[in-house]
């Protein structure tokens, strides 16, 4: 695991720098927060993950924090189109395991459960155990945390809240249940980004963003080139192109230091190959 103290000294070498995560005290994206940067950490929250961007590149902070991958549910697309909009940078990423609660204010019991909110990812990680439950309304709600503040709001028995344990604190609520994802090895990968192209010594890990033209093997000859290379790849997610019905875009990871030659030679191949190119990050994978 990367270790967490050395990234904070990396990212933090000029001093104490502004952050900003998505969702609100005691989310899930919260705790990666104070993982990476500490309790100790100037931050500021946002409940939409393109208020981060619009803050990062505004400016008002340096490094924002958001989820981009589940292991149990993939890929969080909307940050990737957001890493394609806005001009900014992966410099580095953080795996935290997602153990999520069922939880409701004092007094409800499982039978009382009329009503679940929670944010999208929260739903479909508990979808085995949502099924069970086929006579629940669920409602996808702007986050875990902001969730459980509801049912907490609403001073209801038959409304309950997906969410970590640290919001059920956060808010007053009582676990009425738990853990009940569906996947018990449950990890979200989030990462830090700045409008700043940052890469260390250590950095293991690339991102890269493009367009391919629209003809037979074009993503073959990209997958060759990473391959023939030596490298490994780590993630492809293929993304729709606004106003270009069927042509896609491609976020892909592997391993790699921007210093090492065959990492140089595939990333100049690539580019010749791609109608367009970005470099999103390299950074220091962890797994």
């Amino acid at each position: 695991m990367i270790n967490e103290l050395e990234l904070r000294k990396q990212l933090l070498k000029m001093g104490n720098e502004k952050i900003a995560y998505f969702g609100v005290p005691g989310s899930y994206s919260h705790e990666a927060m104070l993982n990476i940067f500490g309790e100790e950490a100037d931050a500021i929250y946002r409940e939409s993950f393109e208020e981060v961007f619009k803050v990062l590149v505004e400016g008002k902070v340096k490094y924002g924090v958001l989820p981009i991958e589940n292991s149990s549910t993939g890929g969080i697309t909307d940050v990737m189109d957001l890493l394609k909009k806005y001009d900014c940078y992966v410099v580095g990423e953080k795996c935290i395991a997602i153990n999520h609660c069922l939880m409701g204010i004092d007094g409800a019991k499982l039978e009382d459960i009329e009503e679940v909110y929670s944010h999208t990812q929260g739903l479909l990680q508990c979808k085995e155990f949502l099924e069970q439950h086929k006579q629940w309304k669920l409602f996808d709600y702007y986050n875990t945390a902001k969730s459980a503040e509801y049912v907490k709001s609403s001073n209801s028995i038959h409304k309950a809240a997906i969410g970590g344990k640290a919001a059920a604190k956060l808010y007053g609520l009582n676990i009425i249940k738990q853990p009940i994802n569906s996947n018990k090895e449950n990890y979200t990968r989030f990462i830090i980004i700045s409008k700043e192209l940052m890469s260390f010594e250590n950095s293991d890990k690339i991102s890269i963003i493009l367009n391919l033209p629209h003809v037979s093997g074009s993503l073959y000859n990209v997958i060759k080139v990473i391959y023939e290379n030596n490298l490994n790849m780590m993630m492809i997610e293929s993304r729709p192109i606004m106003g270009m019905p069927w042509e896609y875009s491609f976020y892909i990871d592997f391993e790699g230091n921007l210093k090492e030659e065959r990492v140089k030679k595939a990333i100049d191949i690539i580019k010749e190959k791609s109608a367009d190119f970005r470099l999103v990050g390299n950074y220091k994978k962890d797994m």
